[in-house]
């Protein structure tokens, strides 16, 4: 019975670090992304009108 739960506790401390690896490369590609885009608003915010 211990051995059953000692491997099911290592597939879920696996699982979690990856969704752990996942969330943080997607909030990282996010912010670049909102930077580049931000970047560009400001290079052209001369041309843009309310």
């Amino acid at each position: 019975m211990n051995e059953k739960l000692y491997k099911m506790m290592g597939v879920s401390g696996a699982g979690n670090i990856t969704i752990g690896i996942v969330s943080i490369v997607t909030g990282i590609v996010g912010g670049v992304l909102l930077i580049i885009t931000g970047a560009g608003l400001l290079k052209k915010r001369s041309e843009i009108m309310f």
